[in-house]
């Protein structure tokens, strides 16, 4: 059963353009070819790219938070009552006016009391500045080194200035040792967030990072095999061109340099729809969708990838929209606040509550990451 269903998958009519097999990919003539078992070194990888992070956030971001005077919001905790954290764990966090009022009468505390404490408890949940500053450290690191890497192994091919090229006699194309690592180490760090997402800082749009990276995942993977490589290192450069600027922007923000994080944003959302909403749709979507026809009718690893791509695209699209909604408040000089963080409540004296009432929201952060990311 096993092997049948190994058999159907790799079945070279799925994956490779007709009257073309996988012996057409073995290596000879000194002429090495990317094949599906290479990928496998990225699973360890990734684990190798987690101890990396933790030794990172340790002895270089923390320290260089010191530096920026990264500092806390100071948290009143919330009052050890069993009955109120037996209700916010196995109920709900945010509870109703009717739940509120039912927890007064069970707790012996007041309404006003109860509402206090479930927002104390909730920021008590909510990750510390010093952890999202050390996320977006480690991640501002890594794309900007990735983005670097990826221009130095694509600026001088031919395929990067003629996206014709990139097909050119497709797929007998032979791999070099510099796309080898650049693959590797991509899909090794994505494989990385994707285990780490659980204990990462949670965002409003935790769902659509985890499609994001799994979408990402599928897509350099099946790139790799399917020798789509010329094609996967201008995708990734151009994903990695806009992503570290992100990072710097919440770096600055958490450290409390707020003109400078506004300037950087703006700067990103220009590029960020440069080249996600512009060059990814209307060259190099262009150049996967195209191109190929020109040569080879169309095949099921044809559909798959610009399938992919197209999941890409959407989320591109998605987040696109609430940095443009962002940016329109930088520029306008109204408070910003992303609509994807996981922002901090407010919490004043009892004697303001008494005489305001309920307490107000209103942090405003910039956080997330929007990556394919990347």
């Amino acid at each position: 059963m096993f092997q049948s269903l190994y058999g159907c998958f790799w079945w070279e009519r799925l994956w490779l353009p007709e009257n073309l097999t996988w012996a057409d990919l073995e290596d000879r003539d000194g002429r090495v070819y990317a094949k599906a078992s290479d990928l496998y070194i990225t699973i360890p990888m990734a684990f190798v790219f987690l101890v990396v992070r933790h030794l990172f956030e340790t002895y270089v971001a923390t320290p260089l938070a010191a530096v920026l005077n990264v500092k806390e919001r100071i948290r009143l905790k919330a009052t050890p009552n069993p009955v109120l954290e037996r209700f916010y764990g196995a109920t709900s966090k945010h509870p109703k006016q009717v739940d509120v009022e039912m927890l007064s009468k069970k707790s012996g505390c007041t309404v006003r009391q109860v509402e206090r404490w479930f927002r104390r408890r909730r920021n008590q949940d909510r990750p510390s500045l010093l952890k999202k500053f050390r996320e977006a450290s480690w991640r501002f690191t890594f794309y900007l080194l990735a983005f670097i890497a990826g221009m130095a192994v694509i600026v001088d091919k031919p395929w990067f200035y003629d996206l014709r090229e990139v097909w050119k006699g497709y797929p007998i194309q032979s791999m070099l040792p510099s796309q080898y690592w650049y693959y590797m180490i991509e899909l090794s760090f994505y494989w990385s967030l994707l285990f780490s997402i659980a204990s990462d800082v949670k965002r409003k749009d935790f769902k659509e990072q985890i499609i994001h990276h799994v979408a990402t995942i599928i897509l350099i993977s099946f790139s790799w095999f399917a020798n789509y490589i010329r094609a996967g290192t201008l995708i990734m450069a151009l994903h990695d061109s806009s992503d570290y600027l992100l990072e710097s922007a919440k770096m600055f923000n958490y450290a409390g340099w707020r003109n400078t994080c506004n300037n950087i944003f703006i700067i990103f959302a220009a590029v960020f729809i440069i080249t996600r909403l512009v060059i990814l749709p209307f060259w190099i979507m262009h150049c996967t969708i195209v191109y190929p026809l020109e040569l080879y009718p169309a095949f099921f690893g044809y559909y798959f990838f610009n399938l992919m791509m197209a999941v890409l695209q959407a989320l591109h699209i998605f987040w696109a929209y609430l940095i443009i909604r962002m940016a329109h408040k930088f520029i306008t000089g109204k408070v910003v606040e992303d609509e994807r963080s996981d922002r901090e409540e407010t919490d004043n004296t009892e004697e303001e509550e008494d005489k305001n009432g309920p307490l107000s929201n209103g942090h405003p952060v910039l956080n997330n990451n929007h990556r394919k990311t990347d």
